[in-house]
């Protein structure tokens, strides 16, 4: 680190993982879009605009939406995915975009499992289950437990063989991503998803090596991260999403995050990206900063990078977060949509003079001086 640098508010001081260096600790989180209307997995206009954007606003690192690794995988038809070369072809556009204007890009790498095919969460259109006669497929999970008991959803549960065919689907979607310019992957094991969904008791009842105890459950993640881990470059980092808790007294809980992200250590994992909930409806006790606890205990009990999320809005909250130790990076998500800009606003709220702030020499006129 430079003498500039050292003098910055730790919001503004770069971070090295591994040996990938992000310019200060503001990043993107993983947002959905529901925006591929070709319902292709082809990334497309809307999201060279929409992560572009971000990256001349000056964030460090850009996290894609959750990225399929397989058709099935996708959240709704809409989603992006890496699981041909027309999809890496097309992220390669935006990463190098990205990378010209200083920031790094990240993919979230995603199989939803049995919240699969579902309607886009768009204004104007109903939630609910997409059926095969409109471009939805069927559903997969650790057992045939759907999400919603009202839903009407039939979920196939995953023999030995279809799960290590997912594995062997993350694998590849890793490969795509470096061909396709990504400088980290983050495997989503959060929200409910398909990771999360075997390793939380509240949906995995198996009894078989997949299920049963916190290390049949947990065993899904554990060796999606090490699969990933040994596909990406050694030099890369790879970070994992985890939900903390399910924030209800028979689910997951933090001591189970701690047990795990220090697992997930071992393998190699470099950064534990801390949210929480989204496996069973439960009663969350939202508001500012909620979630930074989480990461907090996670950072100190296993001793791992972590990033925090979860309404961090203001430059003095995130700035606060980074010095009292309570993560390594503040992950923004609603406020970066608000405000695609926040970093250049953060840093000049925090003192940071304009030369020395993440300004593109295009929009240089706009500085605060």
């Amino acid at each position: 680190m430079d003498a500039t640098s050292a003098d910055l508010p730790t919001l503004f001081r770069p971070i090295t993982l591994r040996e990938l260096t992000a310019r200060n600790r503001a990043w993107v989180s993983p947002m959905c879009q529901y925006a591929v209307d070709e319902r292709d997995g082809v990334p497309n206009d809307w999201h060279v605009v929409h992560y572009g954007s971000l990256a001349v606003g000056g964030f460090g690192v850009v996290l894609t939406e959750a990225t399929a690794v397989t058709a099935e995988g996708r959240i709704s038809p809409e989603d992006t995915g890496l699981w041909n070369d027309e999809q890496v072809r097309a992220w390669r556009r935006i990463t190098d975009f990205a990378h010209s204007r200083g920031a790094l890009m990240g993919v979230q790498l995603a199989h939803a499992g049995r919240k699969a095919s579902t309607v886009r969460w768009w204004p104007g259109y109903t939630p609910g289950v997409v059926p095969e006669s409109e471009g939805g497929w069927p559903v997969v999970g650790p057992t045939e437990q759907p999400t919603d008991a009202d839903s009407g959803q039939t979920v196939h549960a995953l023999s030995d063989p279809e799960i290590r065919e997912i594995i062997e689907a993350f694998v590849a979607a890793t490969h795509r991503a470096r061909e396709a310019g990504f400088d980290t992957v983050e495997i989503h094991a959060a929200h409910g998803y398909l990771l999360h969904q075997f390793y939380s008791p509240l949906s995995n009842t198996r009894t078989d090596e997949w299920g049963g105890d916190f290390e049949g459950r947990t065993r899904l993640t554990r060796e999606v991260a090490r699969a990933v881990r040994e596909a990406w470059p050694q030099h890369l980092p790879v970070i994992v999403r985890l939900s903390a808790v399910d924030w209800r007294d028979d689910g997951w809980q933090l001591e189970d995050s701690v047990l795990l992200a220090h697992e997930l250590k071992d393998l190699g994992i470099d950064l534990i990206d801390v949210s929480s909930g989204g496996v069973a409806q439960a009663s969350i006790a939202v508001g500012p900063g909620y979630q930074v606890p989480f990461a907090e205990r996670i950072r100190r009990e296993a001793g791992i990078a972590t990033a925090a999320v979860g309404m961090i809005t203001g430059a003095e909250q995130a700035e606060e977060i980074l010095d009292e130790g309570r993560a390594d990076v503040v992950l923004l998500a609603r406020e970066a949509l608000r405000d695609p800009n926040w970093p250049l606003r953060a840093a000049h709220h925090l003192g940071v003079p304009a030369s020395l702030a993440p300004w593109q020499p295009a929009r240089w006129r706009g500085a605060w001086h």
